[in-house]
């Protein structure tokens, strides 16, 4: 675990998944931001109580986005803390079964290491309309944080929202751009701190993504914390993400680079027409020669056998011919 700053701590799931432990004006209250992939929940609650004490739970908890590395442990934590879920209004069609979000996009210029992962990634909806509050969204106030403010980010999720404390220009950015190189599995994998896009394939609004990354960078925040990516600080990382900013690296080619996917309250409006993905066609060739291999090897295992069976082996009990010692004909 790492501190981003006073009161706000990283949590590194899976080497690649953040969330956030991010603590009130009160004394031992704190609010979770994001949960990590499926699964995660017995990891996030030992580190809570390591981190304030044990039994400690938060006073709720807040997504950035409903997508599956962000939402994944949402009912096991809230049904074991007993508490509520608020997230974007754009974004409950998604958390709650109605919608679900708009197909990755593999063939994205720039997809680097996620375009393979993005071919086979499922579609993400989740269940949990008993558990989710709409974010108000009358006022940027975050509900419990009397300190922070949200901004609306999208691009990467409708609903997208970053989370900013002006006293300290402490940023909790989710997805609209990440702390590590998206495009370097060794950047990835070593989480070598650098401001960059984040998750390439999986974003469906490229223009709204440059916007959202431009809010931010105006924010000059001093201490930052992404969905992915070590926690980092200081004047360096300020302004590479301006540098993002003013120099952002729009694709050349994908499926939503001229055409994003379109929502409403209800979820998804259209989707643009999938871009030919060349590599899924030799994959899938690929995967035909093995089931053939795999068929024409059953094949002769099974006639070999059936040769076995015609002509069995001889054994202890088959009559032998006394002078030569073998099985007769």
């Amino acid at each position: 675990m790492k501190q981003v700053a006073k009161g706000v701590h990283q949590l590194t799931i899976q080497r690649f998944v953040n969330l956030y432990f991010v603590e009130t004006r009160q004394p031992g209250e704190w609010v979770l931001v994001d949960t990590g992939l499926p699964g995660s929940e017995k990891a996030i609650i030992a580190a809570a109580d390591k981190l304030f004490y044990p039994g400690t739970h938060p006073a709720a908890i807040i997504l950035t986005h409903g997508h599956m590395d962000h939402a994944g442990s949402v009912r096991a934590l809230a049904e074991h803390w007993k508490v509520p879920v608020l997230a974007h209004p754009l974004e409950m069609p998604f958390l709650t079964a109605k919608a679900v979000y708009p197909p990755a996009d593999p063939t994205v210029d720039g997809g680097g290491s996620l375009a393979l992962v993005a071919r086979f990634f499922p579609p993400q909806s989740f269940q949990y309309s008993d558990l989710m509050q709409k974010l108000p969204t009358d006022s940027d106030a975050v509900p419990y944080l009397s300190e922070w403010r949200w901004l609306h980010t999208p691009g990467h999720a409708p609903g997208h929202l970053a989370l900013f404390r002006e006293s300290d220009r402490t940023l909790l950015g989710g997805d609209a751009f990440a702390t590590a190189n998206h495009e370097s599995v060794p950047s990835l994998l070593l989480m070598l701190p650098e401001i960059s896009v984040a998750g390439a394939p999986f974003n469906y609004d490229w223009e709204q993504v440059r916007s959202s990354v431009q809010q931010l960078a105006a924010l000059r925040p001093d201490a930052i914390g992404c969905g992915h990516g070590p926690a980092v600080q200081g004047a360096k990382y300020t302004e590479q993400l301006q540098h993002l900013a003013d120099n952002f690296p729009m694709p050349k080619h994908g499926r939503y680079v001229s055409e994003p996917a379109r929502f409403d309250a209800n979820g998804v409006v259209s989707v643009p027409q999938a871009a030919q993905d060349p590599l899924r066609g030799r994959l899938a060739i690929a995967a035909a020669g093995v089931a053939a291999m795999v068929g024409v090897a059953l094949l002769v295992k099974k006639q070999r056998k059936g040769q076995q069976n015609k002509y069995p082996r001889p054994t202890s009990e088959t009559p032998r011919n006394p002078r030569t010692g073998k099985a007769p004909e």
